[in-house]
């Protein structure tokens, strides 16, 4: 059994650059690239589970052409919110052109949010309710409701391989977990977590993911024995070094990691 994730996307909501601005950050992402992020997704490939996806935004035309693919088996989603659902009404029409009913998985107050915004997609997506957990091939694949700061809530997903007991995390929209959100944090061979900036200086109360900083600090109590940093805006340039020990790093676009 081989399982092989690519990050098609690791920007916040709005994506690296911003059309409206021109820091240093976004002006090199115009230029060499570096720093240039879609909106954050990532793609599973299983020997036995097919192709997956976590979350749908807004740029997930130009993620499947630029890595290749040009169907998934299925999506799990996150949470509601337009950049990691928005490309769900693209892949719908994917689905009607190809003739395949299309498959989703998401906590069930998630996709009533989902079909409240946009009732036609169960014509062409059957959405599955995810509240405990599913088997995706090895993997046992099970959700929980973490703190969205301002932004309410979203979903985190833990991975479990049932033959090696290995297990892998992804929590892009999170900040002040409560102890109870982070035990299925716990005991990971790779942490997938998201940090928009690396000290954001807004007021606690403004704020809906954490900062690298922040993370730091919570990687001390969690010990995953590696960690990538995604949902990342325009404040964290990929071109210096923030000193994050070797254990964690920043994923880029197209990054792959075999597990």
């Amino acid at each position: 059994m081989t399982t092989e994730l690519t990050f098609l996307g690791t920007g916040d909501s709005m994506g690296v650059p911003r059309v409206y601005c021109s820091c240093e950050v976004c002006e090199e992402a115009r230029g060499s690239g570096h720093n240039r992020r879609l909106r954050s997704s990532l793609h599973i490939s299983d020997s036995e589970a097919g192709e997956m996806l976590i979350d749908c935004g807004p740029d997930w035309g130009r993620q499947m052409e630029a890595a290749g693919l040009r169907t998934v088996n299925r999506i799990l989603l996150t949470h509601a919110h337009f950049d990691h659902i928005g490309g769900l009404v693209e892949w719908a029409d994917a689905c009607r052109w190809q003739g395949s009913r299309g498959e989703a998985y998401a906590p069930a107050e998630v996709i009533v949010e989902i079909l409240d915004r946009f009732p036609w997609l169960d014509r062409h997506i059957h959405f599955q309710p995810i509240d405990e957990s599913v088997q995706l091939g090895s993997w046992l694949a099970s959700c929980w409701k973490v703190n969205h700061g301002k932004n309410g809530y979203s979903y985190a997903y833990r991975f479990e391989n049932t033959a090696s007991g290995k297990a892998w995390a992804y929590c892009s929209d999170a900040i002040g977990l409560t102890l109870e959100q982070q035990k299925p944090l716990h005991g990971l061979e790779l942490l997938i977590l998201g940090t928009s900036f690396y000290h954001e200086p807004y007021d606690y109360e403004t704020r809906s993911v954490y900062d690298v900083v922040e993370a730091m600090e919570l990687l001390e109590v969690l010990q995953p024995q590696q960690t990538l940093f995604t949902h990342m805006s325009h404040d964290i340039d990929l071109t210096r070094s923030y000193g994050v020990p070797e254990c964690a790093g920043f994923a880029r676009t197209g990054m792959r990691v075999q597990l």
